[in-house]
């Protein structure tokens, strides 16, 4: 392969350098952007290109005056790591025949924590007030304005920290404007009042992963038009949704990264990079991890990454967000949620039948989950101690007929129902006054401070139990209620805190269970993905969450800096 002429080589092109030679560990899509470099400073030109060192130098000396605004490095001057100058090198220096800017899209997916909004910014900062075009209009992109103000809000504490900035660059709330330009820069949501009428220069897509439609992108896309070199930046981490817009352009830059090598398509105005493991890369494998987050060491931290990994490999759920987060593998939104080793460790010393008798008179807090009138209906106590463990006592109720219904579809309804773990009511819908009873029995024999429920066709029922004294909370089945006690769940689990005195039924709820991950990393109890019933866990998590808002002392949310609705 060619490679640039035998000079000191800028930063950018060692690292380059390094990648194809194996001095630095990177995944395919890597080697083929640095390959692809070396190989149009050769080529290039038979199709109108050049490359313009001193254009690239400028936007990295440009970012070398600016501060960093939080976290370690604050008030510190940027210092570009080289293979982010790499992708800054390529996209602002080269050019067209007709000296306007080559790369028209710049697609860069990369783990989380590996400096993309500090890079948004600066790179919003330029194309506004240093890439030389009068009235530049640029702006921060996200699905929600609020969502776009991350980056943007990055640019103006970079703006108040250089003073010679300060002294071009006006701040009106959200409004970075120059006047001796006519140029502004701002922030830019789906949800803004309109977005019509837009002129744009450049753009800073974050988290493109998150857009649930395409019509932002696509709006930024054609609004380009009349700028001679318009610059559309997409920095993302990768998603589930193999629907979407992000993953159209995912593998639209694989196409452009294979193709110039084998020669079966080119897209010159599109720049693309993926930080990734590869095929056949172990996860648990830290030597790969560098593939993904190439600031591993800088701003991103080794024993954080370790602690992820740990617990990655003990749960499904965190481990499917360890790989897309954390080493930006694109994965499904569903997965299999309980590690069921850790789950069978969390029996306890006293059988789920037996258990009752022991926790008389402590106070415990209760979830129910009422399911249709010809299923299973679960009530979960759960009890914390002084230790801040947790017991559990599950209650099942199922009509008669549906025991023997779902017995020969080959669940143990049967045998659970004679060894008591399920109680069953005449007749062939639940009869609810028998969990009204019970509950009024648990009552006398427990401290119920409050039990929490599913709005959904608990209206009588709700009635009946607060005329009985019960203090009934509403809980809502989304990402936002689920997500905190489930994901607190998760970690009693492997922390050995949690005690269900090894209830078979609950058991196999827990086995059941698929969990569904948002782009934001929470997750809820799928019931229509879940292979089966799984009441008794839901119940399980509206009660913890209700245990860990415990009255008496401080929220476990708020020692954990978890926020909660």
């Amino acid at each position: 392969m060619a490679r640039a002429k035998k000079q000191v080589l800028h930063p950018a092109e060692q690292y380059a350098l390094d990648v194809i030679e194996g001095r630095i560990t990177a995944c395919r899509w890597v080697r083929l952007a640095c390959e692809r470099y070396f190989h149009d400073l050769e080529h290039g030109h038979e199709r109108g290109l050049y490359f313009d060192r001193e254009a690239a130098e400028r936007k990295i000396r440009f970012t070398s005056l600016l501060k960093h605004s939080k976290g370690e490095w604050a008030n510190s001057f940027i210092q570009l790591e080289p293979w982010q100058q790499f992708i800054d090198w390529n996209v602002f220096g080269w050019m067209r025949a007709d000296g306007t800017r080559r790369f028209r899209t710049q697609y860069e997916e990369v783990a989380r924590k590996n400096g993309k909004s500090t890079r948004g910014a600066t790179t919003g900062l330029f194309l506004a007030f240093a890439d030389g075009e009068q009235g530049a209009e640029v702006y921060s992109a996200a699905t929600k304005r609020d969502q776009a103000r991350i980056v943007h809000t990055e640019a103006i504490r970079m703006v108040k920290k250089n003073s010679g900035l300060k002294k071009h660059i006006r701040i009106y709330k959200d409004n970075l404007h120059m006047e001796a330009t006519s140029s502004k820069y701002e922030p830019l949501g789906a949800d803004s009042d309109t977005l019509d009428g837009l002129n744009v220069h450049g753009a800073i897509v974050d988290e493109l992963h998150a857009h649930k439609t395409r019509e932002t992108l696509d709006l930024l896309e054609t609004a380009t038009g009349s700028r001679r070199s318009p610059l559309i930046v997409i920095i993302t981490t990768a998603g589930m949704d193999r629907q979407s817009i992000c993953y159209e352009k995912h593998e639209y830059t694989c196409k452009v990264l294979q193709g110039w090598k084998d020669g079966s398509f080119v897209d010159d105005s599109w720049f693309g990079i993926i930080y990734t493991i590869d095929e056949g890369d172990d996860w648990r494998d830290e030597s790969c991890w560098i593939k993904a987050n190439p600031n591993l060491g800088v701003s991103k931290k080794w024993d954080d990454m370790r602690m992820k990994a740990r617990r990655a490999a003990q749960m499904p759920a965190a481990q499917t967000n360890f790989l897309r987060r954390e080493l930006n593998v694109w994965v499904h939104g569903v997965t299999k949620w309980m590690n069921m080793d850790a789950w069978g460790k969390c029996a306890g010393e006293i059988d789920a039948l037996h258990l009752p008798e022991r926790l008389k008179g402590k106070k415990c807090y209760a979830g129910l989950d009422l399911s249709s009138t010809s299923d299973i209906t679960a009530l979960v106590l759960v009890f914390p101690d002084e230790e801040g463990c947790f017991d559990v006592v599950s209650r099942f109720w199922l009509p008669e007929d549906a025991i023997e219904a779902r017995t020969q579809e080959g669940t143990h309804y049967d045998v659970w129902t004679r060894e008591e773990y399920i109680e069953s009511t005449p007749g062939n819908v639940i009869d609810y006054d028998w969990i009204f009873d019970q509950v009024e029995k648990d009552a006398d024999d427990f401290d119920i401070d409050q039990v929490a429920f599913d709005r959904w066709g608990a209206a009588r029922v709700v009635q009946v139990l607060e005329n009985k004294g019960m203090t009934m909370v509403q809980f809502g089945q989304g990402f936002a209620s689920m997500s905190p006690p489930m994901k607190e769940l998760e970690r009693l689990i492997l922390a050995g805190k949690i005690r269900h005195g090894n209830n078979p039924v609950l058991t196999w709820m827990a086995d059941n269970l698929v969990a569904r991950t948002d782009p934001a990393g929470n997750i809820k109890p799928d019931k229509e993905k879940s292979k089966e019933k799984i009441d008794g866990i839901v119940a399980l998590i509206m009660a913890l969450d209700l245990a860990l808002r415990h009255p008496n002392k401080k929220s476990v949310y708020e020692e954990r800096g978890i926020r909660t609705l």
